[in-house]
């Protein structure tokens, strides 16, 4: 026994290491069960029975046969959620009802920030580890997640330029979802604001490879508001919703229902925003809104979580203070309200001229004009440096005189009404002790609700304010964008209102076609690259041979005159019809002179047909059933003579 205990120690640590692997050896049994039940689970809820799973350690193998390429995609993306893709390996085969089937190559690729997961099917001959590198090279240390596979397939056309671009996209945007085919090209994105959003629209949709059908869904990230404002108003001219805030679209489509409950049927904008300062809004905001329908007549504000409720003398004291009691219990927790009956209602008086006031006019020329009263030289030079820094040193022109005996405050609110102000295109804006009123245009939807934001925020909850903006969809920026349909139809305006004219039997433009040639190159300098066919047409005289060459070389002559004067014509397609498309009657000159023209439409694309589901045609079963004796039966035909 003595001669042993040397040997002791290695035999409890030989034991303690068998027992570890063996514990080890459980453990990654667990783990490969465990992976390969969940994937099974994955694989069945999502009805994709032809997918066989095996495991061996940390590795799994997905093998069978998909239905299609689109199936054997969606089969790994699903496996990929739920084991790390580095740890896939797959011999799934992609088979159509008659065979084996040509893939479709495409790619899925994700940036966020300093990640991109990309996965798809690419060219063998282009490789998915190429792709890889390039995506990696983006950024330093940009990590990739690489589910990407190939196939020994012929490169489809256009796929390079495709690829290329996405590569490009992914590179400008550090957020953003790229779908690529040969062919068709999705990018949805998140861009810093609406103007932003225009821009890069514009950038991408010049920067496209031509052949390539391009979509884009860019979106802004919802603003911060501060304060959470509504203000809606029932007066003697009808109802108003000057402002509006909402968290999301359910509270927002809650609240615009209320409002068009009260009576409200012109077009309503709400903001939505982040700030939400409770999470009853909606409800507090809809509970106001029908208190004020039913009094009749009045003002409602919300400030953050303060609310104002004004109605005017016509508002009976006891119905009053029933609805404001009814409101004030039924409001949620955190709102404060202020209720006040006006006796009389001072927008129905007449105004007083001795009151001091200050007044703004901007005009649609961007000038303005500030007249009335301030309290010092000191302030009198605050509000020119504001002005100044808001519209343009040479736009303001500044006619107050100075009254020291103005109440508290007056500069505060002078230089609110004034920013408020800088937010329309052309308006004026009426600034008194009491209260603040403001009118104008803007081509901004929701410039009436900033302007409210803007009072409320300068001049407290409980001010008495006047809004009145109009929205004016022809100096809206976002709505005016150079769209490919907006610059068609303008292209189309023009040729409408003045022809494209040539000399007879020549492709020569003639002196009146340069000036309309001129306006039309103008259109599409802003517009960027475009797909367009300009297409010549003749009349029916001479040889139908003649026609249709001189058709082509008048639509080329076009496109050349375009490229003289700057326009990017790579994109465009001459195509003469000669005399094969009338528009009038040959038969007469008027005719005749019609049918000589120029059109310049947008090439569209061809709809893609609708995909065939082998799998579930070969389901469908006929069943041809003998009629009986009961079944309706169609009357017999007569007899032939």
């Amino acid at each position: 026994m003595p001669r042993l205990i040397p040997y002791l120690p290695w035999a409890v640590f030989a034991v303690a290491a068998f027992v570890a692997v063996l514990a080890a050896a459980l453990l990654a049994g667990t783990l490969e069960r465990q992976t390969r039940a969940d994937l099974e689970t994955a694989f069945a809820e999502a009805r994709m029975d032809w997918v066989e799973v095996a495991t061996d350690g940390l590795r799994v193998h997905l093998s069978g046969t998909a239905p299609d390429e689109r199936a054997r995609l969606t089969a790994l993306r699903l496996a990929g959620g739920v084991v790390h893709s580095a740890r896939l390996r797959d011999t799934i085969e992609a088979q159509g009802a008659a065979g084996v089937v040509s893939p479709v190559f495409r790619i899925e690729a994700l940036r966020n920030h300093d990640r991109i997961s990309v996965i798809g099917l690419v060219p063998a001959v282009q490789g998915a580890g190429a792709i890889v590198e390039r995506m990696a090279a983006i950024e330093d240390e940009i990590a990739v997640a690489d589910m990407l596979q190939s196939a020994d397939h012929p490169v489809p056309p256009g796929w390079e330029q495709a690829v290329d671009y996405a590569l490009g996209v992914l590179t400008a945007l550090p957020v953003a979802q790229v779908s690529v085919t040969a062919g068709r090209i999705e990018v949805q994105a998140l861009v810093a604001s609406d103007a932003a959003r225009q821009q890069l629209e514009s950038e991408l949709r010049a920067a496209a490879p031509r052949g390539q059908v391009v979509i884009l869904d860019l979106e802004a990230p919802r603003p911060i508001l501060s304060p959470y404002t509504f203000r809606f108003v029932l007066d003697e001219d009808g109802t108003r919703l000057e402002a509006c805030a909402a968290d999301n679209d359910d509270d927002r489509d809650r609240i615009l229902s209320a409002v068009r409950r009260a009576g409200a049927n012109e077009r309503l904008t709400c903001t939505i925003g982040m700030g939400m300062p409770a999470p009853r809004w909606a409800q507090a905001v809809e509970l106001g809104v029908e208190t004020l329908a039913g009094l009749g007549a009045g003002t409602l504000g919300f400030s953050d979580t303060d609310v104002a409720l004004r109605v005017p003398a016509t508002v009976a004291q006891a119905e009053f203070d029933r609805a404001v009691g009814r409101l004030e219990t039924r409001l949620p927790e955190a709102f404060t309200l202020t209720a006040e009956r006006r006796e009389p209602d001072p927008d129905s008086v007449a105004e007083d001229d001795t009151l001091p006031e200050l007044r703004a006019t901007l005009d649609t020329e961007g000038r303005v004009l500030i007249a009335g009263r301030l309290p010092d030289e000191r302030i009198r030079g605050a509000v020119t440096a504001f002005a100044n820094a808001r519209f343009g040193s040479e736009a303001v022109t500044l006619e107050a005189r100075l009254d020291p005996e103005l109440p508290s405050g007056w500069s505060v609110r002078a230089l609110t009404a004034l920013e408020a102000l800088a937010e329309l295109n052309s308006g004026s804006v009426l600034m008194r002790a009491d209260r603040v009123d403001l009118t104008g245009i803007s081509g901004n939807p929701e410039a009436s609700d900033r302007v409210t934001r803007i009072l409320s925020d300068g001049l407290g909850a409980d001010a008495r304010l006047a809004v009145r903006v109009r929205y004016d969809e022809e100096l809206d920026p976002v709505a005016q964008a150079p769209t490919p349909e907006r610059c068609e139809s303008r292209v189309q305006a023009v040729l409408a209102a003045r022809k494209i004219t040539f000399a007879p039997g020549s492709a020569q433009l003639d002196s009146d076609s340069r000036a309309v040639l001129d306006e039309i190159a103008e259109i599409l300098r802003e517009c960027g690259e475009l797909p367009l066919e300009v297409a010549g047409h003749t009349d029916s005289q001479g040889r139908a041979e003649t026609n249709q060459r001189l058709s082509q070389e008048r639509a080329e002559a076009v496109i050349n005159g375009l490229l003289e004067r700057r326009v990017l014509v790579a994109g465009m397609v001459a195509q003469g019809y000669g005399q094969d498309n009338p528009i009038a009657d040959n038969a007469t000159a008027a005719g005749r002179e019609a049918n000589r023209r120029i059109e310049i439409s947008l090439i569209r694309p061809e709809p893609e047909p609708a995909a065939r589901d082998a799998e579930l045609e070969a389901q469908l079963v006929f069943e041809v059933q003998t009629p009986d004796a009961d079944d309706t039966r169609p009357r017999a035909r007569p007899a032939p003579n």
